[in-house]
């Protein structure tokens, strides 16, 4: 497989992951009425902009995620106060659908006055000193505010995220990791359907001078039972009891070649756990629909309790910087798998895309999780936290997990210099 192909299936698998995440958010923001600013992927400086109704979808320089910008999630950049000198453009119902805040002098058909009052949100109503009279507007929902060079749609009061119950908030959250869980589940289902089911457990290879090749174990060799106890289909059974018999003797019963055989196997101690220095496989057929509903299962259950078992190491500080990748490092790895077949490609994408999901939705400030826990507690004291106070944690957790990405992308860029 070529750089060029690897590299654009890496590209592929961060851009679906990161667009199924915010598509989640935008869809059931608008869903609920919310006025969507912007839809990117990515941050820092646009590569790609362009604007559908009243969303400015963006592709952004850096691959590290992506956000949706709900109208009233932050304050309105632009304002305008009374005693401005403002330009005003009508429609043939005379509301305003246009509001010039500078250039003045260069815009045509427009009626000039100074701003005595002004409510964008509300009662969506302009008062103007026009040449000495006063005079009052109504304003179009869907004004726009135009300041160098730039339009900015007004957000009226039902159209912004706080103007919502927190049940709609909520979902318009969690509908981003949600999204996520629904990839993965989809891309595990594939995974099974194309790649079958096991019909036995076998030996792929035995590696030279461990403690297989001693016992006499081969290359071929089917796996019946263990002390008794049968196999089958098992794989996990099989890698749990060699892990858990380090220095203990095994009575193995195998199939060589339709012949049984019964075989003494040793595990040796290796990095606190027994092992063989055998790689496992076995046969495969084509899956039942049953089968693969079952697999779908297994294969989401078992990734989600080994994700949450490192997520927890990760809470209590039980690991070491090497022992994190950012995006450099997670680059890297997707490219060895993007090289493995498109089976192992698709797993792997599965794999981060639940990882995604379930990391987004722990507590920590700047994450799904994070706003859904000031949700909840809106919802128990019956009026919302300051939204100052909400913002500011929201900053500071943002910030300190760009730190921790800056550090970890530094230390993998120094594990790809070291080699």
């Amino acid at each position: 497989m070529s750089t060029i192909e690897v590299g654009l299936k890496v590209i592929l698998l961060f851009f679906v992951l990161v667009t199924i995440h915010e598509w989640g958010h935008f869809y059931f923001a608008k869903r609920a009425g919310i006025l969507v600013r912007e839809f990117a992927i990515g941050f820092g400086p646009k590569i790609f902009s362009y604007k559908k109704g009243e969303t400015r979808y963006t592709l952004r320089i850096l691959p590290i995620g992506g956000f949706v910008r709900m109208a009233g999630e932050d304050p309105e950049i632009v304002q305008v106060n009374p005693g401005q000198t403002v330009a005003i453009k009508l429609n043939k119902q005379n509301q305003v659908t246009s509001l010039y805040l500078d250039q003045l002098d260069r815009r045509s058909n427009v009626i000039l006055g100074v701003v005595e009052q002004i409510d964008l949100e509300r009662a969506l109503q302009v008062t103007l000193d026009v040449d000495g009279e006063k005079v009052t507007y109504p304003i179009e929902p869907q004004a726009m505010m135009v300041t160098k060079g730039t339009e900015t749609q007004i957000a009226p009061y039902d159209r912004q995220f706080g103007s919502k119950t927190v049940g709609q908030r909520a979902i318009a959250i969690v509908m981003g990791p949600v999204m996520n869980f629904v990839l993965a589940i989809v891309l595990f289902f594939i995974v099974v359907i194309m790649s079958g089911v096991f019909t036995n457990v076998k030996l792929d290879s035995v590696v030279a001078g461990k403690a297989g090749e001693k016992a006499g174990l081969q290359k071929g060799d089917i796996i019946m039972s263990i002390d008794n106890h049968p196999i089958g289909t098992d794989r996990e059974k099989l890698v749990t009891s060699i892990q858990a018999s380090a220095g203990k003797p095994m009575t193995w019963v195998i199939d060589r070649a339709g012949n049984p055989l019964t075989v003494q196997v040793t595990p040796e101690m290796d990095a606190g756990s027994g092992k063989l220095g055998v790689v496992i496989s076995g046969d495969r057929r084509s899956a039942s629909f049953s089968e693969v509903l079952t697999g779908t299962y297994d294969q989401v259950v078992g990734t989600t309790i080994g994700i949450v078992t490192g997520l927890q190491k990760l809470v209590t500080l039980q690991f070491k910087l090497d022992d994190l990748g950012g995006p450099v490092r997670t680059a890297q790895v997707s490219a060895q798998f993007a090289q493995m077949g498109i089976t192992v490609f698709l797993s792997w994408t599965a794999t981060l895309s639940l990882y995604l999901g379930i990391f987004n939705l722990l507590p920590i400030p700047a994450l799904d999780g994070s706003r859904l826990l000031f949700m909840g507690l809106e919802a128990l004291r019956g009026k919302p936290i300051d939204p100052n106070r909400e913002s500011m944690v929201h900053f500071v957790g943002f910030a300190l997990l760009m730190l921790l990405m800056v550090a970890v992308t530094y230390n993998d860029i120094l594990r790809l210099i070291k080699g």
